[in-house]
């Protein structure tokens, strides 16, 4: 095989109480990729589709984090990549690492697999790091191991995958507005009061039961921020608006979509993914900022080859 196309999809990481450690992936949302082999030795982004991002090897996350496998694999040949970015920089819903990802697992599966999920995740977080100033695969791990992800730890990197509910669905409100992961990190405190921490990883845990369990309800009781969310919200428009309402339209529950402008909900089946939707879209229909919304089941699978 000397050349691969792939869907890479979107990810919602933090999933309101997991902070850096949380995510899980999406399946209706995602970039397409090509990346083929090639004589010449090194790595080369020869298109860009859909978006105003650097073609230089040593700035485009999707070839820094190819660079990082290809000088590991030393192959006797070359990769040229292609993307397609369906999923708009800084939208908050996982962009840059469906590049980093996406790259790295298409040049693995051309060399043979000779990297684990683990391994490949190690050198997407390489590109990852480009885009938002260090490295973390909140974003990476759920985009590579599908479904639920926690990041263990990143030295060494150990990530868990969690199970996913078969009902849960999720529905994304992405405000047609910028916020750059490096200026919302920023705004973070230094330091958090004891009750805040104490109150934030009783929510991861049980927010973990609750996806071993299936049990909704717990979920619904899991999916609050008191770390994150009361900064970061200032910088998304009418989100407070959007959270009350979608509670109001049988949501489990809402957030931040990792860095933001984009809000995500959880809910228990289509039926109310859709009625969510409405209710998202009723918010934003009353301003003058442009947004798409979008309904999915949660991706279980991951990367595709297409």
């Amino acid at each position: 095989m000397n050349e691969i196309k792939i869907f890479s999809p979107a990810t919602v990481a933090n999933v309101s109480c997991g902070f850096d450690v949380l995510g899980f992936c999406i399946d209706t949302i995602g970039d397409e990729m090509v990346i083929r082999k090639t004589k010449e030795k090194g790595i080369k982004i020869t298109k860009i589709v859909g978006a105003d991002l650097p073609f230089e090897t040593e700035k485009n996350v999707a070839s820094v984090s190819a660079l990082a496998l290809y000088n590991h694999a030393k192959p006797d040949c070359g990769f040229e990549i292609e993307i397609y970015k369906n999923i708009k920089p800084g939208s908050g819903i996982g962009s840059s690492s469906a590049s980093a990802a996406g790259s790295v697992f298409a040049i693995n599966e051309l060399l043979g697999k000779p990297y684990n999920q683990t391994e490949i995740t190690n050198f997407a977080m390489k590109g990852e790091a480009i885009a938002s100033g260090c490295e973390h695969a909140d974003n990476i791990a759920p985009a590579l191991f599908g479904g639920f992800t926690l990041v263990k730890s990143t030295t060494p990197l150990k990530v868990l995958q969690l199970p996913t509910p078969k009902d849960l669905f999720v529905t994304i409100i992405h405000p047609q507005i910028e916020v750059k992961t490096s200026e919302s990190r920023a705004i973070l405190p230094k330091d958090i009061p004891l009750q805040n921490a104490i109150t934030q990883w009783s929510n991861v845990g049980s927010l973990v039961h609750a996806l071993h369990t299936e049990d909704y309800n717990l979920l619904s009781e899991s999916l609050e921020d008191v770390v994150v969310e009361p900064y970061r919200s200032q910088l998304i428009p009418h989100f407070n608006s959007v959270k009350t309402e979608v509670i109001k339209a049988g949501a489990l529950g809402a957030g931040i979509s990792g860095s933001g402008p984009s809000i995500f909900a959880l809910s228990k089946g289509k039926d109310t993914a859709e009625a969510v939707a409405e209710a998202m879209k009723n918010v934003y229909s009353k301003t003058e900022i442009e947004f798409n919304v979008y309904v999915s089941k949660i991706n279980t699978q991951g990367m595709k080859v297409l």
